[in-house]
């Protein structure tokens, strides 16, 4: 039985036994969209080795990218929390923004006018088809979960963030929080 709803602005958190899976094994999804066409999200907590001033060279800043998921991973996408700044911007909840006028963040982030505090980049994205993401919520691959953080999570770290997650889910799920990433190096 599923507890929470997917619903866009909510968390999706990996459960421990979606191992096999490269891209989402630990991940924390910020769902962007969900309807009944299907769903978007971002992967929230897995940093690549690339910073924006890698991908975009007219940016004077070195804010890190991360892996938003495994579509179109030759694509760059944004969430922010500065929607008065940048035009176009489409409401996900809470205070966060997706999307929006990608010609004047240069200009924003050159000027710090707005940091790394405010925005967020991603290759890539996480997708689902229609329903897709509700038969893998009833094979409990994913746990929904309220964004407690709100806006905020723009500057939440990506380092511990599931582990967090699962000391908050507590029960079972404690000793997944202490376990290693590759059980077989334990």
């Amino acid at each position: 039985m599923i507890a929470e709803k997917p619903k866009k602005g909510k968390l999706l958190i990996a459960e421990p036994t979606l191992s096999g899976d490269v891209s989402f094994h630990r991940s924390i999804v910020l769902l962007a969209e969900h309807n009944g066409e299907g769903s978007v999200g971002f992967i929230l907590n897995k940093p690549l080795n690339h910073n924006i001033n890698d991908l975009v060279t007219e940016i004077e800043a070195s804010f890190p990218v991360y892996n938003g998921g495994p579509v179109e991973q030759d694509n760059l996408y944004f969430i922010h929390k500065v929607p008065d700044l940048i035009e176009n911007s489409i409401e996900i909840a809470d205070g966060i923004f997706w999307g929006g006028d990608f010609s004047c963040i240069i200009d924003l982030i050159n000027n710090r006018i707005i940091t790394e505090n405010d925005i967020r980049f991603f290759l890539g994205y996480s997708g689902w088809s229609s329903l897709q993401l509700e038969e893998e919520l009833h094979s409990k691959s994913w746990i929904v979960a309220n964004n407690i953080y709100h806006c905020n999570i723009i500057q939440k770290s990506a380092d511990a963030f599931w582990r967090e997650k699962m000391l908050e889910l507590g029960g079972n799920y404690l000793i997944w929080s202490n376990s290693p990433e590759n059980p077989n190096l334990n």
